[in-house]
């Protein structure tokens, strides 16, 4: 049999949120597209679909968080489905993702004597300082260690702490020291699962399990698939990148293949349901971007293919707070503000980005 159909849109994996449809009582309403002979006839779901010469379209409701979605040539009795998902909290809502997170803990470790709160170490006081502000969830990627600290010595003292600010506040395993660079690019299943395991229990030891959730950034963004499986395994189902292409910017992508990571450059986010794992791009780097371009970069989103990101992940790095840093950036916090308020501003509320996808 010839394989002459294809959808168009959405396709197969697709994760669908407001601004891809009509939101009804009964669920979301889209537009589906499909590519066939002219001369045939097709139904989406059982009903017939319109041709525009080769393409063909149709109204589907998508009711649940999975939905199939159907078409069917009766000229040839061809027929192909795909899996989309509807995501119903998605659309309108922004976190803030810090990578790269090991020096503060570092700090309460080495302070534990004198700090009467976690809050009392400057970088997460002024985290805090942008939630008491704006409502904004934070979202902290960490190190298992650093030079003269590892997790297993931080203490358990402030679990109570973690715990009550676990409505605005995240951990999640990022990689097991800052170097070397790209440290999971060709790693296998079982030393991404001893790291991140490790990592795991140590946040669940301090912290709780109330800060923990099915999202994390692996540090560089770079995997094999059988990374990506041990991350998913872990019960990190979403991970986020920057998936970047038809650049000279480093990928950032997994191991997504081009097309799909052109795919996700203009969707922001997909499923891939071969492997069960949805991947989000991040919307800026804010270490990367200078103060004053902040905001008309992002602001350029609205004259792009992909427009305004649906969910607006504010992504930035830990060290950069530091004065002792090579690199520190004295305006750390004046660009962390620009952008939440810019998220703020255009009407995003806060979320965590687990919520917004699997909640």
């Amino acid at each position: 049999m010839n394989n002459t159909l294809q959808f168009l849109s959405p396709i197969d994996g697709d994760m669908l949120h407001a601004r891809d449809g009509v939101t009804t009582p009964s669920g979301l309403e889209i537009d589906v597209l499909v590519a066939a002979p002219s001369s045939h006839y097709l139904t989406i779901n059982g009903i017939g679909a319109a041709g525009d010469g080769n393409v063909f379209s149709g109204k589907v409701r998508l009711n649940q968080y999975a939905n199939t979605i159907t078409i069917h040539d009766c000229t040839t009795a061809e027929t192909k489905s795909i899996q989309v998902y509807w995501l119903p909290n998605f659309a309108g809502h922004y976190r803030l993702s810090i990578d790269d997170n090991i020096w503060f803990l570092r700090d309460i470790y080495q302070q534990k004597d004198n700090y009467q709160s976690l809050f009392d170490n400057p970088y997460l006081g002024f985290l805090k300082q942008v939630h008491t502000t704006y409502g904004t969830k934070v979202h902290l990627n960490l190190f298992y260690q650093t030079d003269a600290f590892n997790l297993s010595q931080f203490p358990d003292r402030f679990k109570a702490e973690w715990q009550a600010n676990a409505d605005w506040l995240r951990l999640s395993f990022h990689a097991w020291e800052e170097f070397p660079d790209r440290p999971y690019q060709q790693a296998g299943y079982e030393q991404v699962k001893h790291d991140c395991a490790i990592v795991k229990e140590q946040i669940l030891r301090f912290a709780g399990e109330a800060v923990t959730g099915p999202v994390t950034t692996l540090h560089w963004g770079e995997a094999t698939v059988e990374g990506s499986r041990a991350l998913r395994d872990a019960g990190y189902i979403g991970q986020l990148g920057y998936f970047n292409v038809d650049d000279e910017l480093p990928p950032v992508s997994y191991y997504l293949n081009v097309d799909q990571r052109r795919h996700i450059k203009k969707r922001f986010v997909w499923h891939d349901n071969q492997e069960d794992i949805t991947f989000i791009r991040s919307s800026i780097v804010i270490d990367k971007t200078e103060l004053p371009d902040i905001v008309p970069y992002l602001d350029s989103y609205a004259d792009k293919p992909s427009g305004l990101p649906p969910f607006v992940d504010l992504l930035v790095h830990e060290q950069y707070f530091y004065p002792f840093y090579e690199a520190y950036q004295p305006d750390f916090q004046d660009r962390i503000l620009t952008a939440v308020k810019w998220a703020t501003d255009k009407g995003y509320t806060p979320a965590f980005l687990g919520d917004s996808l699997f909640g």
